[in-house]
């Protein structure tokens, strides 16, 4: 059975290092842990890696639309290589959770996150995977959707390339043992 592996983010350089391209950021660890570049899918809506992870056959996934327009490219990919919802793992960041911290889960609602919003209206279901990276509240009055589209901060950055290689190992770990065992390692 092959995983669905999806990174959410925006397309550009303009974000590129923001706290909403966390999921690219994973995505772009496993992409080097499988030994692929990112091609763009001949659908044209999503760039995606092909490859072997943890013995299980992946799809990465990094769709070419914003965010909140990210379920059209994602069911996309999924209908192409005939990938249920149950074997589909979305990554991304989540502002409810402090920076440095994870949760793994399957199903459940978006939490009022609009990409994951947009994949579970265009997936027609929310029972898929998620990881969920922290990247904390914003801070005073910011909006989130601001705070959100911004980059990590310095201190921040020193710490954000292990905490998205562990997301990166999070999602192994969910094709390898399951979510209960995942969840026991990883969620803090």
């Amino acid at each position: 059975m092959t995983w669905l592996i999806v990174g959410l983010g925006n397309p550009g350089p303009t974000y590129s290092s923001t706290r909403h391209n966390v999921g690219y950021m994973v995505n772009d660890v496993l992409a080097g842990r499988v030994g692929g570049k990112f091609k763009a899918h001949k659908s044209g809506r999503a760039d995606i890696v092909e490859g072997r992870l943890a013995g299980e056959k992946v799809i990465l996934c990094r769709p070419r639309s914003y965010m909140n327009e990210s379920g059209g490219p994602v069911s996309t990919i999924a209908n192409f290589f005939k990938v249920d919802p149950d074997h589909i793992i979305s990554v991304y960041d989540e502002i409810d959770l402090p920076f440095n911290s994870m949760r793994v889960k399957y199903g459940g609602g978006d939490n009022g996150h609009n990409g994951v919003k947009s994949l579970r209206a265009s997936l027609g279901t929310g029972d898929f995977y998620k990881v969920r990276v922290g990247v904390g509240r914003p801070p005073g009055r910011q909006a989130a959707a601001d705070y959100v589209l911004k980059p990590f901060t310095p201190t921040e950055r020193r710490d954000l390339g292990v905490i998205v290689e562990e997301a990166a190992d999070s999602i192994e770990s969910l094709m390898t043992v399951g979510l209960e065992a995942t969840q026991g390692a990883f969620n803090r």
